[in-house]
């Protein structure tokens, strides 16, 4: 759960520092530029690269609940990680954006589905297949999950895994249908698939043998029907 909380030092961003160039200079300085969302205005900021990585990267990783503080004050705002960019090659972080939360209100976020167990089918020679990598739900900011995990234990060849079966999280509440929302499938190996099709395809269509019996037996002679 992501009950962890963080302090997060920051300061705020001016206009003089806004910009594709500027911006580009403060990250080669380590700082990293960002937005803090909530009751109504946005402010930009900048905070450390190292510092930020330790916030997201804890044991609640990126639900942690983080106490943002601006440079020179002591107000603490409560935020969670609403959205971030990654530089498309070294995959670090070039933007991040925080939204400001109450902690005695529910929010609704997308959460990591994780697959655990062995699937039978697997076992079987099958392929499994993850269809749905993230989950909607809805929970105070303190109890929201890192992941959500997904047994494959009854997993057999040609069935599926969904969202019915998991198991409920206290303080939680999935927004996806239960039903209709398909986590993870075993599948049939292509190649005995097509297998099964060649076999399927040479077999005889139902009463084509009682055909051919019946006209063999017309063309065929009577008893006794021979002259003497």
């Amino acid at each position: 759960m992501s009950g962890e909380r963080i302090r997060l030092e920051v300061r705020e961003r001016d206009a003089a520092e806004r910009g594709s160039r500027r911006v580009k200079r403060l990250r080669k300085q380590g700082l990293i530029p960002g937005v803090l969302y909530g009751k109504g205005e946005s402010r930009a900021l900048l905070v450390g690269e190292r510092d930020l990585r330790v916030a997201l990267t804890g044991p609640s990783g990126l639900h942690a609940i983080v106490d943002v503080v601006f440079d020179g004050q002591k107000t603490e705002h409560h935020a969670v990680l609403k959205d971030y960019q990654q530089h498309a090659i070294k995959g670090t972080i070039t933007h991040v954006d925080f939204h400001e939360v109450r902690l005695d209100q529910a929010i609704q976020v997308s959460v990591t589905v994780q697959l655990v167990g062995e699937s039978p089918g697997v076992k079987q020679g099958g392929v499994l297949q993850q269809v749905t990598r993230e989950l909607n739900v809805e929970a105070l900011p303190g109890a929201i999950p890192e992941h959500i995990e997904v047994d494959l234990g009854e997993l057999e060849i040609g069935g599926a895994v969904r969202l019915e079966s998991v198991a409920a999280i206290e303080g939680v509440t999935f927004l996806d249908d239960p039903h209709d929302t398909v986590l993870a499938t075993c599948a049939v190996p292509r190649g005995l698939a097509e297998l099964e099709e060649e076999v399927e395809g040479e077999a005889p269509e139902e009463g084509e043998a009682g055909a051919g019996e019946a006209e063999a037996a017309e063309a065929a002679p009577a008893d006794g029907g021979s002259e003497g």
